[in-house]
């Protein structure tokens, strides 16, 4: 009788071949993936930053003028001053309780000087200044 063995599993060196190919490709393909989150956040700043700033001209439309800075972003979901803004919508001038936070969980920071508005963003880092990802980003800038 003449008998046959079978291979029933893999080598150590085919398991280590393996796992040299998966580390290599995960050193290619992962700061290719990390780095476009980044930009896609960048991105979406402009976005957000062009909806708000479509609610605030909504807003002036409606109540002649924009809200202050320390009215703030907050006044397109409430009245600040029901004898101020007496056209101001039932509906606020944007959907939800709140305004919208940057892609990195902070609040936008609005300002109103002599009419003229921004809309900015501190990037990544949460701090003025910065370059790359953690560039500070204002609607002004946005395309």
């Amino acid at each position: 009788m003449h008998t046959t063995q079978q291979r029933k599993g893999f080598t150590l060196i085919e398991i280590m071949v393996v796992i040299i190919i998966l580390g290599l490709l995960a050193a290619f393909v992962v700061p290719n993936i990390t780095g476009k989150s980044e930009e896609a956040k960048q991105k979406l700043v402009c976005v957000q930053m062009k909806s708000l700033n479509e609610s605030l001209k909504m807003f002036k439309m409606d109540n002649g003028e924009f809200p202050t800075t320390e009215e703030g972003l907050k006044a397109l979901i409430t009245n600040p001053d029901p004898e101020t803004y007496t056209s101001y919508s039932s509906k606020g001038y944007i959907e939800g309780k709140t305004v919208p936070n940057d892609p990195w969980n902070r609040p936008y920071i609005y300002t109103n000087i002599d009419d003229l508005i921004d809309i900015t963003s501190l990037g990544s880092d949460g701090k003025e200044g910065g370059e790359d990802e953690d560039k500070d980003q204002k609607l002004s800038e946005c395309r």
